[in-house]
């Protein structure tokens, strides 16, 4: 009865699955699991009690009418069910915590893993595959090794507890009782495959629900914009109906275990109360040895019925453990290769030399760039859209590596420093600036955590941002919701800023940082960014060209290359593409 759960344990893929699990996770628990399992052992040597001792009742207080007996069996009944009832307890509140610190763990490492990822792969994915690693994933592991420690310690253990007082009860009954459980094997088998299918597709489901979900809140004013009401929530009960169908589906499978051990369990009952019953009639067998062998067939169908969904229960839930591993086995994409110095900043003077890059094979984004920014100046990168503006800023960040060419600042390699090191050099505000869930004050100090509060005051009053902040009810520590949805999109850009005064770096990268405000929040911003970019190395990125007019070099990019180079009035005399891009907003020429 017990072989397809071994037989699951057994498979080759599997095995090596459960082996690397139990071995980070069941070793920790050691001491826990330890006293789980002498919980169970307890658990099954007082359901075989339970069954052996009803030949006493049987024999003794009814057919023997022994009185003394009666309060003697009683007790001890009692007693076993006693000592059943505090081991059972035992073991769930053991396993639950095991089960819930394994999901913890198991949750603390894959995001930990997901921060050692680049950006290129976390963009690559939606954000629905790593909400549903850190939910469906982590109870999957959490749940398959209290699994296999119940199949083996409780169930497993009642079945051979259970088979050994049927032995010696009446050997050919035992024979006859369990003749037919070979047949379950072949049953359950094929179920297997399945479970496994129905719980790929409510994993996909899942993720299909929160993926559009996600996207209705993020995209909300576009829903409501252009009346999508009805089209998201068809989406959505798409979605939802297939998690049902799979669930359902996944339900179905493992309730086929019972009709089929039912029945199974039915015949061989059956077959030993014929037989039994002509042994105790004509054969001379008594009644207390059959009662205690029917009790303890009767009491061994359970953990049978367990074992033999376990198979079930183990291949859908390894579905989740192989997910977890495969991503684990994902190499970490920003972890440095070796130890590597720290980047030593002394002025900031930024060379891209011959640099090229491409996001995909067939469409290079750099073609042999160069490149170079002054210590403490500001350097504009002006031009057309898709020219590789803001690649250059990501290839600074290292974001992305460029697949030739060289990146230094004073000099030092920028692939040959730690990453950490170099992004704690730099300061970024990008045109969508992006505030995380919590207080004024908690964001503007992610810029340098730990700083205090007059140092964030004074961050926030050069970013022209105390005084709207002061207005708040509760100041400093007002809750700004998820993204700044309480803010402006004024408001939400001068904390950027202020977050990134605070941090104090040598190197400022400004991307489109005031492209989608209205006139009187870019003045009062641009205001703010000139203050931060003073004896600076200042790389900025702009559209509107009066906003870099004063920056120290403009470099004009497009098809992957600086085409142009100078100051203002140097390109404007050039009469070229800078002139030509000048007129467009200044004098209604044409761009060509």
């Amino acid at each position: 009865m017990a072989l397809p759960a071994l037989q699951t344990i057994l498979d080759g893929h599997n095995v090596a699955l459960i082996r690397r699990l139990v071995g980070e996770q069941g070793r920790r628990h050691r001491t826990g699991y330890v006293v789980a399992v002498l919980c169970m052992v307890a658990t099954a040597v007082t359901t075989s009690l339970s069954a052996w001792i009803m030949k006493d009742v049987i024999n003794e207080v009814f057919i023997g009418k022994n009185g003394s007996a009666v309060f003697l069996v009683a007790g001890a009944v009692m007693a076993i069910y006693m000592v059943k009832g505090a081991a059972t307890y035992g073991q769930q509140v053991v396993l639950s915590r095991i089960a819930n610190a394994i999901i913890a763990d198991v949750q603390r490492r894959l995001f930990g893993h997901l921060l050692e990822m680049d950006v290129a792969y976390v963009l690559a994915r939606h954000t629905s595959e790593f909400v549903a690693r850190q939910s469906f994933i982590a109870n999957a592991c959490g749940t398959i090794l209290n699994t296999v420690v119940t199949a083996i310690g409780r169930d497993l253990l009642s079945v051979i507890g259970l088979l050994v007082v049927m032995v010696i009860q009446d050997p050919m009954l035992s024979v006859l009782g369990l003749g037919l459980m070979p047949l379950s094997v072949f049953g359950v088998q094929k179920l297997v495959k399945r479970a496994k299918k129905a719980m790929l597709a409510g994993y996909s489901g899942g993720m299909a629900v929160v993926e559009n979900i996600q996207e209705t809140i993020l995209g909300f004013r576009q829903v409501k914009a252009f009346a999508l009401e009805d089209h998201m929530r068809g989406r959505v009960d798409r979605a939802i109906l297939d998690v049902e169908r799979a669930a359902n589906k996944l339900a179905n499978v493992g309730a086929r275990t019972s009709p089929m051990m039912e029945t199974l369990g039915g015949l061989a009952v059956a077959a030993v109360i014929l037989y039994g019953g002509w042994r105790v009639t004509s054969a001379g067998a008594t009644p207390g040895t059959f009662f205690s062998f029917i009790t303890a067939l009767l009491l061994i169908y359970e953990p049978a019925k367990r074992l033999a969904r376990v198979h079930v229960d183990l291949s859908s839930n390894l579905v989740g453990v192989n997910i977890f591993y495969d991503f684990m086995d994902e190499p970490a994409r920003e972890r440095d290769e070796g130890p590597r110095p720290p980047l030593a900043v002394d002025g900031g003077r930024i060379e891209f030399r011959d640099v090229r890059f491409a996001y995909r094979p067939e469409e290079e984004v750099l073609r042999g760039l160069d490149l170079t920014a002054e210590a403490g100046k500001t350097t504009a990168l002006v031009g057309p859209s898709g020219g590789g503006k803001s690649t250059i800023l990501a290839l600074l960040l290292r974001f992305w590596e460029p697949s030739a060419g060289t990146i230094t600042i004073d000099g030092q390699s920028i692939d040959a420093v730690e990453r950490r090191s170099l992004r704690r050099h730099i300061a970024l505000v990008s045109q969508d600036a992006f505030l995380f869930k919590g207080t004024v004050f908690e964001n503007i100090t992610l810029g340098r955590p730990g700083a205090s509060r007059d140092e964030v005051i004074a961050a926030a009053q050069a970013a022209a941002a105390h005084d709207f902040i002061t207005g708040f009810q509760n100041g400093y520590d007002t809750e700004i919701g998820e993204n700044g949805t309480q803010l402006s999109g004024g408001q939400r850009q001068r904390l950027a800023i202020a977050r990134a005064i605070l941090k104090d770096a040598p190197i400022l990268l400004l991307d489109e940082a005031t492209a989608a405000l209205d006139t009187e929040s870019e003045q009062a911003i641009q205001k703010a960014l000139d203050r931060l970019s003073r004896g600076r190395t200042t790389l900025v990125i702009a559209h509107r060209l009066q906003t870099i007019q004063r920056a120290d070099t403009i470099c004009v990019i497009e098809g992957g290359r600086v085409v142009e180079s100078g100051r203002h009035d140097e390109l404007l005399a050039l009469d070229g593409r800078y002139r030509r891009l000048h007129d467009v907003q200044f004098g209604g020429g044409e761009a060509h």
